[in-house]
Formats: C-alpha cells, sequence, structure tokens
C-alpha cells in the first residue's frame, strides 16, 4: 500500500510546523525518516497516520485522500508507534498485544482463530514469548517499546509507521528489530537517529530540517559527507564497504580532541 503526501503544510498557533511536504513510500518499501531533534519527524508521522488536521487532503494513501477513511478503518490500514506509548499498569504483556486486534473486531465479536494466531506471531516475532505474561509496570524501558510493536504488528497494518523504535533498545534487539521492520512485507516509515542504522536497513530516506524536506533519495544518494555536515553540524566519512553497504564515522568539530563513533 503506497503512503504519500502532497505539499502538506501544518501550522499551529500562527507558527508553522511542516512547510510543502512531498512524501513518497512505495508499497512494500521501508523508508527512513531523519534530521536533526525539532525537525518535524514525529509530526510528520502523525500527519500520515491521519492524527492532525488535513482538510486540503494532502495525505493519501493508495493516491485516495486518507481523510475519507474512517477512524476504524485507518487503524486496520496503519498503525503507529510512537516514541512515549503507555499502557495500563495492570496489564499484561499479552494483554496488550491483544488490543491490537480492536479495528479487526466488533465490540461483542468473539475472539476468533486469526486474532489469537496475529497475537501469537507478534509476541514470537519481538522475542517476547517469555514476558507475555509480566505486567506493564514491571517492563524496562526497552521491553515496553517491544511490547507496543508487537501490540502494532498484532493489528497486521498495511503501513506501518516508527517513531524512533530503536530507543531504549540495546544493540542485540536494535539489530534485530531494524532486521524485522525491513523484512515486513508492508510499507514501513521509521524515524531514525542513528545513521548507520538507516543507512543499512532503509530503501528510501527523508531528510528534514526545519519541517521542510532536505533531501531524499537512496543512503547513498543522501548521506554525502557534505550533507551530514549541513543537516547535523558534523563531520562525517562515508565508507561504501561493498555494493548496498555503508559505514560511517563522525567526528565532533566541537571536541578538542576527535571523537569517532560509528
Amino acid at each position: 500500500m503506497q503512503l504519500s503526501a502532497r505539499q502538506l503544510t501544518l501550522t499551529r498557533q500562527a507558527q508553522t510546523i511542516l512547510q510543502r511536504i512531498d512524501f513518497d513510500a512505495a508499497s512494500g518499501q521501508t523508508v527512513g525518516l531523519l534530521g536533526p531533534n525539532g525537525s518535524g519527524k514525529s509530526t510528520l508521522l502523525k500527519c500520515l497516520a491521519g492524527l492532525h488536521p488535513d482538510p486540503q487532503r494532502t495525505v493519501l494513501l493508495d493516491r485516495q485522500p486518507l481523510r475519507l477513511l474512517s477512524a476504524r478503518q485507518r487503524a486496520q490500514r496503519l498503525a503507529l508507534v510512537s516514541q512515549h506509548a503507555e499502557a495500563e499498569d495492570a496489564l499484561s504483556v499479552e494483554e496488550i498485544v491483544r488490543l491490537g486486534r480492536s479495528p479487526h473486531r466488533g465490540a461483542f465479536s468473539p475472539w476468533q482463530r486469526e486474532d489469537a494466531q496475529a497475537v501469537a506471531a507478534a509476541l514470537e516475532m519481538t522475542h517476547l514469548q517469555p514476558l507475555r505474561q509480566r505486567r506493564w509496570q514491571q517492563l524496562s524501558g526497552g521491553e515496553k517499546q517491544r511490547c507496543q510493536i508487537a501490540r502494532a504488528l498484532a493489528q497486521q497494518p498495511q503501513v506501518l509507521l516508527l517513531d524512533e523504535p530503536t530507543n531504549h533498545l540495546d544493540i542485540q534487539h536494535q539489530l534485530a528489530l531494524m532486521q524485522l521492520i525491513a523484512s515486513l512485507p508492508v510499507t514501513v516509515v521509521v524515524a531514525l537517529h542513528d545513521l548507520n542504522l538507516a543507512a543499512r536497513y532503509c530503501q528510501h530516506l527523508v531528510v528534514l530540517k526545519q519541517g521542510e524536506v532536505a533531501a531524499a533519495g537512496t543512503p547513498q544518494q543522501v548521506l554525502t559527507p557534505q550533507r551530514i555536515a549541513a543537516i547535523w553540524q558534523v563531520d562525517a566519512s562515508v565508507e561504501q564497504r561493498h555494493p548496498g553497504v555503508m559505514r560511517i564515522d563522525f567526528h565532533c568539530p566541537l571536541c578538542a580532541a576527535g571523537v569517532t563513533a560509528g
């Protein structure tokens, strides 16, 4: 399912948050949304999910205005995992993941085999089976993040929107999650801070700066030393290890001695 926006502009209290955004995520594509803090990544994701007013109908799902769909129809097609999603403390991991089935069920519909299968698959994909009976209040930050992602996967959306999903995750779970995201047969838009993860797992990148699209294209086209310096204010060296695989090293100009991270 294709997700796009045409000249999307969002203004709040006379302040322009997003300005003339043109955005495309092709069906089945994994798109990385990059940019410094405050560049508009989270706001754009919410707009793409239909959570902000769109009177001009600039957000399109398979070339049809998203606003023409009811809230339930949108939830059957799109899932958004926010940075700081919360849940009731007393709910177990499995109970939270089961909530992902709500858009597909009536208020009094009995629990079906396909519901149970979707929940079991989501728990397995996020490695949460051993924690399925643990309460929300007992989870670490990374476990909570994986739980909310599992809930979104149980929703079985055709478009998955993720806002900084690797926050709070250790390296093992960051890599496992990004591999899972890249392998899903759905359209994915994921906001990331880690440029190396974006280069490795995303087919297409969109860079925001001050609420506008500063660059869009493949990782090789977008993540050049010149653009990284202009957007993130750091020096960088980019190594093409072999076709399709990049490594970016960063050098902070503000440090008295060179600091390298990768």
